[in-house]
């Protein structure tokens, strides 16, 4: 029930004087100064202690504590209710009484009853009917009702009799202990008005009676204004009993077609649209006896069932079908769109007029065989349809409210005169509101009223818009900071900008809500805006485009690449290098690889990430110091997608580490969580998925590396030598000079250069024809994931060269193919990157054993002993190897557990003297290792199948192995040596720093 409007009460509060209440009520007032004294009539008072005040129109009792203004005087006297006591007040105020002042009558007048005490059944339904009409006339609230269903024709509201139901119908009706008082009740009980508790059964409803020929009250429907009552609440209600008589029965007379609705306000719908031709069920299942008598009486012809869209509609629709076509009447369906009846179709399809005649002209016969020729849909007068529900009128009951009827009935036209659409298709937005942005405010100007919205710019949130809201209109303002999504903070900035501006409140309340949508749109468009411009990729001018293409059909392209890190500040690391940069390209695979640079603080490792993600496109890196646990699962469901995932530390995502595993070897995440229903309110489980391919790169100074993210990452371990040191300290020393500043706008250069030509990469499928004569290691069960990360790295490489490469097509897929170069330069870079899968051993505590070694054999050999007689101290060992103390005790303890390393105790007790057990045994290739086939191998393999036909006889003995000796192969004699990479040689001279290359024996494309 709408509440009494705030200017009413303030009225009644003015103009109904209390003195002479109180003096109506018998009681003497005598004369106190200002006030008047009397004996309160609400408690035993033998002195007068009831004070009133008529400067401010209250009384107090001092004596019982009572008090208030007129409507609580009233209350509190006949022990009525609020909403009662207003009616009764309101009655009280005549049409002749003075515009101001208070009311000088001495008594109040009784409401006038709703219905005569002495009518008939009948007659007191009609009365009822009645009072209920013009209490929705009246009821804002009713009205409002009947605008956001689409029905508020106000012709339809005088020709149906709708009324409003607001517990009002009691107020004129003598009490209930009176005689007179319980026989109406009885009467109206009986009737099914009241119920047995003696509330009104109808209360809160919006009532539509159902009348025959006569205009007799054969039945009545109820539907709950309000969509938030409690569980188990009927909307929808009718009087008890059997349901009889047929709604709009002139409808029958009038037309051989008749269109019939599910529901009453669907068939107002209709009827509110033009298409007067409309009757209405009751309910899905409310096909009566009564229906199809007045179809027969009246020689109904068709039916259009316009039942709702749903599995229950559906149902009811093709059982009515089938019995009305046993009686001759031909039917056919109105199909709305799935889930919609006539009213919501109505409504989200505007204007009614062409939607609902679309969905007639489409109606589907039910019958078998070809459908019967029916005429087209008449539409009865549609300018009128676009009409404007009747103004909530004043308080006063006298005053009328909706327009007279037209003398004359409209006349009838054709659909044609209407352009109906091909198809439904959204309303068009009504009644655009201009907005012009300034920095970040949001003006708004309607009519003579200017809006000023600041803060709408903050990040969308699904359950607040908190703004601060000014509106202007001449010289005065109103300004309040609010969330527009509460409807109590709507109701008060109105109400209280309303005063400032003398401005009616449902002017303004309409402004707010074009506000409030308005900033919706605006807020939606910068999202998507912003969401586009994350997305967009920059575009290249045709100089930037030759260039990098030139790049990428360079035939020395992988040289190129690590040519260019070296002259952006990446000394050595040849192989990290490149690994790094053609993992970074694997991201536009299905597949993408994953990174994992591993060294000891201060050793290099981020900046060798840093090096390879600024080649990369911004839009496709996504950098982060850390990740919290959940913060993965909230990044969008495309936001990685075929993008490189950056951490700088890998203790940093231990929280997100098991997201980030499952992201990487499953492709995508999916988390269930706790939330709030936007609709119902009520806890729900949300789902929550980021969808990859994503390429993830993160470094650490780990020694033991968790075994799971280790499985799923190739492990780049940085240089940590002091050849490599005194490089990189010759190269920051020239970064000091004139010519480390020249360079630096080439480091630019060469990072835009690669940018763009990454951007020019496509994800294309990458074949390999390969595939099937390629080896890798078995014996461990590891190796599974192994071969994978070295397969991806062929497909890198092959995708890197895409532009040197033929495009085929098949079947509508595009791809590539690998050549035997991808895999030669791939055997060459997993010679360096997988030793994790051969070598428990950490590449830093590797690299100790082979100094020991190399230092105790020659120690021996000088000293002319075995070396099992050689013992050392860790100090000792220091000087030899020119290690820290803290990196030689961490190292050499991991030796010991490994059982390379024994530790004997010294004669002083304290010092341990070590003895070296480990004599050279595993000091084999890696390559041998790894168990990958040779190039040259793979060559010949290769070209005996193409030219052969693929018979076995003519094959080869056996696959070469690189580093073995079977047959095809080439020796690989030379233990611990390094594959040059791109076909190259690296061998590691015995002079610290130097490195000599050998020539090329070919060059890859």
């Amino acid at each position: 029930m709408a509440r009494i409007a705030d200017a009413e009460l303030e009225r009644l509060k003015a103009e109904v004087s209390v003195e002479r209440l109180v003096e109506a009520a018998g009681i003497e007032l005598t004369r106190n100064g200002k006030d008047r004294l009397g004996k309160c009539p609400f408690h035993a008072d033998g002195e007068a202690s009831l004070v009133v005040t008529p400067a401010k129109n209250l009384f107090h009792c001092f004596g019982c504590g009572t008090g208030g203004g007129p409507i609580d005087w009233v209350m509190k006297l006949q022990g009525i209710s609020f909403r009662h006591a207003v009616e009764q007040l309101r009655a009280d105020l005549a049409p002749g009484a003075p515009a101001s002042g208070p009311v000088a009558s001495s008594a109040l007048r009784k409401l006038p009853p709703a219905v005569a005490f002495d009518a008939d059944d009948q007659a007191l339904l009609r009365q009822v009917i009645g009072y209920y009409h013009d209490t929705l006339k009246r009821s804002a609230e009713a009205l409002d009702y009947l605008k956001t269903r689409g029905i508020a024709h106000p012709e339809a509201v005088t020709r149906f009799q709708l009324g409003y139901a607001n517990r009002t119908l009691s107020y004129g009706l003598p009490g209930k202990a009176w005689k007179e008082g319980g026989r109406i009740r009885g009467q109206l009980a009986k009737l099914g008005i009241y119920r047995e508790s003696g509330h009104e059964h109808f209360n809160g409803s919006l009532v539509i009676p159902i009348l025959d020929e006569a205009g007799n009250v054969t039945e009545v429907y109820g539907r709950k204004l309000l969509d938030n009552l409690r569980k188990g609440t009927p909307y929808h209600m009718y009087l008890p009993g059997p349901h009889k008589g047929v709604w709009n029965v002139a409808a029958l007379a009038e037309s051989k077609e008749i269109i019939l609705c599910e529901a009453l306000i669907d068939a107002l719908t209709f009827w509110c649209a033009g298409y007067r031709n409309v009757t209405a069920a009751y309910g899905v299942e409310g096909f009566t006896p009564d229906h199809l008598a007045a179809f027969q009486r009246y020689g109904t012809e068709r039916v259009l069932i316009a039942y709702d869209r749903d599995e229950a509609g559906d149902r009811a629709a093709e059982k009515l079908a089938a019995k009305l076509m046993a009686h001759g009447i031909a039917c056919y369906r109105i199909q709305f769109p799935k889930g919609m009846d006539a009213n919501e179709y109505a409504l989200k399809v505007a204007p009614a007029a062409k939607s609902l005649g679309l969905a007639i002209r489409s109606a589907e016969w039910l019958g078998q065989g070809k459908a019967p020729a029916r005429p087209e849909p008449v539409l009865v007068a549609p300018e009128e349809t676009s009409h404007q529900a009747p103004e909530p009128a004043p308080a006063e009951p006298e005053s009328p409210v909706l327009p007279p009827l037209a003398a004359e009935p409209a006349p009838a036209v054709s659909l044609d005169a209407v352009a109906l659409p091909a198809s439904p298709v959204p309303p068009a937005p009504s009644g655009e509101v201009p907005a012009e942005a300034q920095g970040k405010d949001l003006l708004l100007t309607l009519e003579d009223r200017q809006y000023r919205v600041r803060g709408w710019e903050k990040p969308l949130n699904p359950e607040t818009l908190k703004v601060n809201l000014m509106v202007t209109r001449g010289e005065h303002f109103f300004v309040d900071t609010l969330d527009l999504y509460q409807a109590k903070a709507r109701v008060a900035f109105i109400r209280q900008a309303s005063l400032e501006l003398s401005e009616a409140e449902d002017r303004l309340k309409q402004d707010l809500g074009k506000i409030l949508r308005k900033v919706e749109e605006v807020q939606a468009d910068q999202l998507a805006e912003a969401l586009a411009e994350k997305e967009k990729k920059p575009e290249l001018s045709r100089e930037e485009h030759v260039e990098a293409l030139e790049l990428l059909k360079a035939p020395d392209l992988t040289q190129l690449v690590l040519r260019h890190f070296e002259r952006m500040g990446i000394v050595g690391e040849e192989p990290n290098k490149l690994t790094g940069y053609l993992a970074a390209v694997s991201r536009l695979l299905d597949r993408p690889l994953a990174l994992l640079i591993q060294s000891a603080s201060a050793a290099g490792k981020s900046s060798l990430m840093d090096a390879m993600l600024d080649l990369m496109p911004e839009e496709d890196v996504v950098r982060y110091s850390a990740m919290s646990g959940q913060s993965l699962f909230y990044m969008g469901d495309r936001a990685l997608r075929h993008k490189i995932l950056a951490i700088a530390e890998e203790e940093g995502a231990k929280q997100a580490a098991y997201a980030l595993k499952l992201l990487q070897s499953e492709g995508r995440v999916t988390m269930a969580s706790t939330g709030k229903d936007p609709q119902t309110g009520m806890l729900t489980t949300h789902d929550y998925t980021v969808e990859g391919p994503v390429m993830l790169c993160l470094t650490t100074t780990a020694i033991d590396l968790d075994e799971e993210l280790l499985n799923r990452c190739l492990v780049l371990t940085v240089n940590e030598s002091r050849e490599q040191t005194r490089a990189i300290h010759a190269l920051q020393r020239r970064r000091e000079t004139l010519e480390g500043l020249i360079a630096k706008p080439e480091r630019e250069r060469l990072q835009k250069l690669h940018r763009n030509a990454q951007r020019l990469l496509q994800p294309l499928a990458v074949v390999n024809p390969y595939a099937d004569q390629l080896s890798f290691r078995d014996d461990q069960t590891r190796s599974r994931r192994d071969h994978v990360k070295y397969l991806t790295l062929i497909r890198s490489i092959a995708l890197l060269h895409q532009f040197q490469r033929e495009v085929k097509v098949r079947d509508g897929l595009r791809y590539i193919e690998v050549t035997k170069d991808d895999i030669a330069l791939a055997n060459d870079l997993a010679q360096e990157v997988f030793y994790r899968t051969v070598d428990e051993l950490l590449p830093q505590t590797r690299k100790l054993l082979t100094l020991l070694h190399a230092w105790v054999q020659a120690e021996c050999e000088r000293q002319g002993v075995a070396q099992a007689d050689f013992q050392f101290t860790r100090r000792q060992a220091r000087e030899a190897c020119g290690w820290g103390d803290t990196q030689m005790k961490i190292h050499l303890a991991r030796l010991q557990e490994m059982e390379f390393v024994v530790a004997h105790k010294g004669r002083q007790g304290q010092t341990f003297l070590y003895e070296l057990l480990y004599q050279g045994e595993d000091a084999e290739g890696r390559a041998r290792r790894l168990g990958l086939i040779d190039a040259e191998a793979l060559a010949a393999l290769a070209t005996t199948v193409t030219s052969r036909g693929g018979a076995d006889h003519f094959a080869a003995p056996g696959r070469g192995v690189v580093g073995g000796v079977s047959g095809g192969g080439r020796s690989g004699s030379d233990p611990m040596n390094v594959r040059l990479l791109a076909g190259l040689r690296f061998r590691r001279s015995s002079q610290a720093g130097k490195r000599t290359v050998p020539p090329s024996k070919k060059t890859l494309s």
